[in-house]
């Protein structure tokens, strides 16, 4: 996978609800200041397993090209975390040409994610 490609884990209606016309912004924008993403499938998975196997319902995977976004985006450590690996984070909204794909992610029985 290029390092030009990140990924954005989703709530599936928020995603589908959201007007097609305009730049996506998560709901924890207004908290966080930014969008939180993940470089690489296998991190993304154990990110998603992490944070969010009980919250229930269905998520989508956004697939980024950071060289199509037109926010800035910053390679950060999790506040606190001083040997965890670099997340990007996007500081804006996305805009809807850097998403050069959309994917239903899969969950086990036991509300795992499937990547």
């Amino acid at each position: 996978m290029s390092d030009r490609i990140i990924f954005h884990m989703a709530p599936a209606d928020r995603w589908t609800t959201w007007p097609v016309h305009e730049p996506y912004v998560p709901a924890e924008f207004a908290v966080d200041g930014f969008v939180h993403c993940t470089a690489g499938e296998e991190l993304m998975a154990r990110v998603a397993n992490a944070l969010y196997r009980e919250t229930p319902g269905d998520f989508v995977l956004l697939v980024i090209d950071v060289t199509k976004l037109t926010a800035p985006v910053r390679w950060e450590r999790p506040a606190g975390a001083d040997l965890a690996p670099l997340f990007p984070h996007v500081y804006g909204p996305i805009n809807r040409e850097a998403i050069i794909a959309v994917r239903r992610i899969q969950r086990d029985a036991d509300g795992s994610f499937l990547l």
